[in-house]
């Protein structure tokens, strides 16, 4: 089966949808699919052709590399030049899962799909979609976000509807996202590992299982996705606040006329008359409370605009157990409200 123009239906998951969208990679299109991380644009990542196309659905600049998806670690070796002790420990302890290693690129990965490097970042998404289908497909899908280049990422199926038109010929709705944002990526290329982006798995968490710090550097010789300065910027303001003051500083600004955001950690969120625990916020009035939903499902540009702000918590982020590692493995949720 081949891509149809146009053919950008949001499709229920079940055994023929995920036979379409195969057929839909197999014939060089692009399929929108779900990740616990969020919602990735995918094409076949052994076909230049078909990875071009995701370059210019997303105005992406082409030396930009994108992800490579895998069904499991047993398929890394179909990718790879070779897979490090060190690679292979922090597969086994959080894959599937929102964690990204990059690599030396096997001889199967085209370098379109590397943006022209000798390295490729490969991942394994936890969420029953994706792995559904990269099972019937069989093969390594290269899937950056669902998005235009540099933009806020989407966590919804109508989000990449709405911002990627029939630039996506078909997309698999898998319900909201669980993360909400991007996949650490660690240089897993020597044996001295670094963190090249922060997301859905903390350095703690990483540290913990390696038995040893790893770097955090300010820049990289190796170029990953999420290094281009705008990256994943709401248009709205963000102000950093103590918890004890976020309410405050939402309510200053409702006063001036502004349109608000409360982004706040479900550990720091309670109602009224619940009882406070020791570092929490205090608690919201109904109209913070009711309209409380994910970020960053609510800075998406048709959302929020340059004169909306949004007080953020300097506490509680990378707060959210992650599934379905060990209760040890904690992966950030952040949650906003709008007045």
């Amino acid at each position: 089966m081949t891509a149809r123009p146009g053919d950008i239906d949001t499709l229920a998951i079940d055994g023929a949808t995920i036979d379409r969208a195969v057929g839909v990679l197999r014939g060089g299109g692009l399929v929108a699919f779900p990740t616990e991380t969020v919602y990735g644009l995918g094409a076949n990542a052994a076909d230049g052709a078909a990875v071009a196309r995701v370059f210019q659905a997303k105005g992406r600049p082409p030396s930009h590399p994108l992800i490579v998806h895998l069904g499991g670690a047993e398929h890394l070796g179909d990718w790879v030049e070779k897979v490090p002790a060190t690679a292979r420990l922090l597969t086994d302890r959080f894959w599937p899962g929102p964690l990204t290693l990059v690599l030396r690129r096997g001889r199967r990965v085209p370098l379109e799909t590397t943006g022209g490097l000798e390295t490729v970042a490969v991942a394994c998404p936890a969420h029953p979609v994706a792995l559904a289908l990269l099972s019937a497909f069989g093969g390594g899908i290269a899937a950056p976000s669902a998005n235009r280049f540099g933009s806020v990422s989407p966590t919804t199926a109508c989000h990449v509807r709405a911002v990627l038109g029939d630039a996506v010929d078909l997309v698999l709705d898998g319900d909201p996202c669980e993360v909400g944002v991007e996949s650490t990526i660690v240089d897993a290329t020597g044996e001295a590992l670094s963190i090249l982006r922060p997301g859905g798995v903390t350095r703690e968490d990483l540290e913990a299982a390696l038995g040893r710090p790893l770097a955090v550097p300010a820049t990289s010789p190796v170029r990953v996705p999420g290094q281009h300065p705008p990256h994943y910027a709401p248009r709205a303001r963000v102000v950093l606040a103590e918890p004890e003051k976020v309410v405050a500083e939402a309510e200053l600004a409702q006063e001036s006329g502004r349109q608000v955001g409360i982004l706040l950690p479900p550990v720091l969120r309670r109602r009224p008359g619940e009882g406070a625990r020791r570092g929490e916020a205090p608690c919201f009035d109904a109209r913070l409370r009711a309209r409380a939903v994910r970020l960053p499902a609510r800075t998406r540009p048709a959302r929020l605009r340059p004169h909306h702000r949004v007080p953020a918590s300097r506490a509680g982020a990378g707060s959210r157990d992650h599934q379905p590692a060990a209760p040890s493995r904690r992966a950030p949720t952040l949650r906003v409200t709008t007045g």
